[in-house]
């Protein structure tokens, strides 16, 4: 097993660097919107591999786990174009025994909001295709990047003034 970096000061989210590549785009040159559910799935893999410490060859194809997608919500506020490189940030809103919700935004070059995903994940074993409890180690550091949602379950991230 990979060993993660130290984990971040509690609810800093991951953060990594999108490049907007030319197949990412459609003619008008902005990203064609079935590509941010590409991004989001990569986020979530540099994630394992960087910070849970299990990259998704290991974990898919030496101990048979696997974490499909079961909900996608996502709000689309402005273009990507061709040529920026977005910054990731992906927080833990909910870590149950079996699953858990992730929030990905993905930001423009001056730092504004294009895309935020609600996503929730299941941990499963691949032999039997049936849910399995997180691993106790796995969810100590998904742990560390617990971020609190809005009250109304918005994808905005609650503040501490509100």
């Amino acid at each position: 097993m990979a060993h993660p970096e130290a984990a971040p000061a509690s609810g800093v989210p991951f953060a990594t660097r999108i490049p907007v590549r030319f197949g990412d785009c459609d003619p008008a040159g902005i990203v064609f919107y079935p590509r941010y559910f590409e991004m989001f799935n990569g986020v979530v893999e540099d994630w394992c591999e960087e910070r849970l410490g299990l990259g998704f060859r290991e974990m898919h194809q030496e101990r048979f786990w696997g974490v499909p997608t079961v909900r996608v919500e996502t709000d689309f506020r402005a273009p990507s174009r061709l040529g920026e490189v977005l910054r990731a940030e992906l927080s833990v809103l909910k870590l149950g025994r079996a699953s858990f919700t992730l929030r990905i935004v993905l930001r423009g070059p001056a730092g504004e909001e294009r895309v935020a995903a609600r996503l929730v994940l299941a941990m499963m074993d691949l032999r039997s295709m049936r849910s399995q409890a997180i691993p106790e180690g796995m969810r100590e550091r998904m742990a560390a990047y617990l971020a609190e949602a809005a009250p109304d379950g918005n994808l905005e991230r609650k503040t501490k003034e509100g």
